[in-house]
């Protein structure tokens, strides 16, 4: 097996010419978000490869550019490996750790993981023109200071909302980041992204709000729970 050269910045990668296309993502991260507890020493996320052929990931945090590039982003963490092979049906376990720059100590901060999987190319294959796909996975890194009030898993029923015509701001008074996964106004379901800590968020309605409001969110665990609320 040999792997092709590739862009770090591209989820997809042309060998040739688009007569045939091969690819499927094969890396599984265990768990959909990352919780680093300020007191904790390192964290580890562990990494499947349940594809049939052995690939080759690279691994890196960025602080919110999507399109920034591995080596010129600063984060206060280290990874490693930030480069490894897996082979078919084995695992690899990524350690972080955070190096002790200054973060918010009253509030969550957020950070994402990306883990880039580049499948081996087949030497019994290789004249064959093809598009060779690579997969870009991204989650979340929540750094989470010791001593935070409250539960992060029921952040999200303290949101306050309050309706402005066919606009609603959510008022969120926690330490915690909220990942919501949509809200439903006037039997309308639309989705939303992440609330920050004690910060509000103007949300566009596709209809005027009444008095009511539902959604959901997803927890540390990654599971998602429904919530309702009054809006004022």
């Amino acid at each position: 097996m040999k792997y092709p050269s590739f862009n770090l910045q591209r989820m997809c990668l042309l060998a040739t010419a688009l007569f045939s296309m091969t690819g499927q993502a094969s890396v599984v991260i265990s768990g959909t978000r990352v919780i680093y507890p300020a007191d904790a020493n390192e964290v580890s996320v562990k990494i499947n490869n349940g594809g049939p052929s052995p690939v080759l990931l690279q691994s890196w945090i960025d602080n919110g550019d999507v399109d920034a590039k591995p080596s010129a982003i600063r984060v206060p963490f280290v990874l490693t490996p930030p480069m490894n092979r897996v082979e078919s049906g084995k695992g690899q376990t990524l350690r972080i750790s955070y190096t002790g720059d200054t973060l918010p100590s009253d509030r969550e901060s957020v950070f994402w993981l990306n883990v880039l999987e580049v499948p081996a190319k087949s030497q019994a294959k290789s004249e064959e023109n093809r598009l060779q796909m690579a997969f870009r996975s991204r989650i979340k890194l929540f750094y989470r200071p010791v001593g935070l009030e409250g539960n992060a898993n029921e952040a999200a029923k303290a949101i306050t909302w309050n309706a402005q015509g066919n606009r609603i701001q959510a008022t969120n008074p926690t330490p915690y980041y909220v990942s919501l996964v949509n809200i439903t106004v006037n039997g309308k379901k639309q989705d939303y992204a992440m609330v920050a800590p004690r910060s509000t968020m103007m949300l566009e309605l596709s209809a005027s709000a009444g008095n009511k409001i539902s959604g959901s969110f997803v927890n540390d665990y990654g599971a998602v729970h429904g919530f309702e609320s009054v809006v004022k």
